[in-house]
C-alpha cells in the first residue's frame, strides 16, 4: 500500500537523520524540522520522512550546501518553489548507514521562507486538530485508491485534489 498507517518509528527515523545533519552542520546556526505527514502522530502517510533544514539570516546557503555535500547530498535546485532548495543523496558511492537506509526528502529553507511557514503551519494544525487530521487522512487514502497505488499518479492527483483542503487548513491556521 502506498499510504501506511502511522508508525512511531518515523519519529525515531527523523531523529537519526537530524543527528547526522546536526553533526555535519554543527558550526552553522541551523534548525532541523520534521515536516509532512510522517511528523503528525496518528496520520497515515507515505513512508517518506520530510525534513526542512532552516538557516538564519547570518548564514549563506552555500555554507549549508558544502556541509551537506560532505555527507553525500547534492543540490537539486528549488524545483519551482522560491526559498526552498532540494537536496538529494549523491551517487558517488559514499554510502551512509542512516542516510541511505531511511527514505527521506531534504529541503533547505531560509528562516523567512514562505514554504517553510506553510510546512510548519500545516503540520502544527493537523497535530492540534484531530478532525482535520482524520479528514486529511481519508482524503489521502481516497487519492491513493484513485491513483491505483501508483506513486507518480498519486503525486499528480494529490496536487490537484488536496490543494483546496491544504489551502483551507492554512487559512484557518493563519487566523489562530
Amino acid at each position: 500500500m502506498l499510504i501506511q498507517e502511522h508508525k512511531k518509528s518515523w519519529i525515531e527515523d527523523f531523529k537519526l537523520i537530524k543527528s547526522v545533519i546536526n553533526d555535519a552542520l554543527m558550526n552553522l546556526n541551523i534548525s532541523v524540522e520534521h515536516i509532512g505527514s510522517t511528523a503528525v502522530p496518528k496520520l497515515a502517510a507515505k513512508p517518506i520522512i520530510d525534513i526542512d533544514i532552516v538557516y538564519g539570516n547570518d548564514i549563506h546557503i552555500e555554507a549549508v550546501k558544502k556541509g551537506l555535500e560532505k555527507i553525500g547530498y547534492f543540490h537539486n535546485g528549488n524545483q519551482g518553489i522560491i526559498n526552498r532548495e532540494v537536496f538529494k543523496r549523491g551517487m558517488l558511492g559514499n554510502k551512509h548507514q542512516i542516510l541511505d537506509t531511511i527514505t527521506h526528502h531534504l529541503y533547505v529553507c531560509p528562516i523567512d521562507s514562505e514554504e517553510l511557514r506553510r510546512h510548519i503551519l500545516f503540520r502544527n494544525y493537523l497535530i492540534a486538530n484531530e478532525s482535520a487530521r482524520i479528514e486529511y487522512q481519508k482524503l489521502k487514502y481516497k487519492i491513493a485508491a484513485a491513483a491505483n497505488q501508483d506513486k507518480k499518479q498519486y503525486a499528480v492527483l494529490k496536487e490537484v485534489k488536496a490543494r483546496a483542503f491544504i489551502n483551507d487548513i492554512l487559512t484557518k491556521a493563519d487566523q489562530l
